[in-house]
């Protein structure tokens, strides 16, 4: 199993951001945060500072199995504005490799780039516009998986998408598993 890269900008969504690599973690998949800036320590949307395990310039993406852009705001927008992530973005798709992205991300940081393009995806119902300009076939679903992308719609689907990444990477047995041991 590769390593796994969830990216943190000032403003992220702590749910979505730290469910995430929870429940990754639970499964026994090698996940880290990444702070996009030389500071280890981010400030989430919610005022919750938390310090990541690595920063941008810390991490060699080639190999990466998951590259995870959780939402929030101004966290999306400060994620989309950082030329390292979007090239290491662009390259994981590029390769067919996985990619991940929850809330405003599909449509702010993945919109962008061309990630979206012809994609099966959801994000934050209020980005539902700027994610179907950029070519995503927007469905009103909390978690869709289309090939190597899997895209949520917000803070309440954090689990289901942390469980969709478990499952695709490990299988659906693995993340029943761990489902059933945070009961739910």
């Amino acid at each position: 199993m590769k390593t796994s890269y969830l990216f943190l900008a000032e403003g992220f969504e702590e749910i979505e951001a730290l469910s995430t690599v929870d429940v990754m973690r639970r499964a026994g998949m090698e996940v880290y945060t990444v702070s996009i800036t030389s500071d280890k320590q981010v400030k989430g949307a919610n005022g919750v500072t938390v310090i990541a395990d690595k920063t941008i310039s810390d991490i060699d993406a080639d190999d990466a199995e998951w590259l995870i852009v959780p939402g929030g705001m101004p966290g999306a927008t400060n994620l989309a504005s950082c030329g390292k992530l979007s090239d290491m973005l662009s390259v994981q798709w590029n390769k067919q490799g996985k990619i991940a992205a929850i809330c405003a991300a599909p449509a702010v940081v993945l919109g962008p780039l061309g990630i979206v393009r012809g994609q099966d995806c959801t994000c934050y119902p209020s980005f539902k516009d700027d994610l179907v300009s950029a070519g995503g076939q927007y469905m009103d679903m909390r978690v869709v998986e289309s090939g190597n992308l899997i895209t949520a719609n917000g803070p309440s689907s954090a689990l289901l998408f942390a469980f969709a990444i478990v499952a695709n990477t490990l299988g659906p047995d693995v993340a029943s598993s761990v489902a059933s041991g945070m009961l739910v």
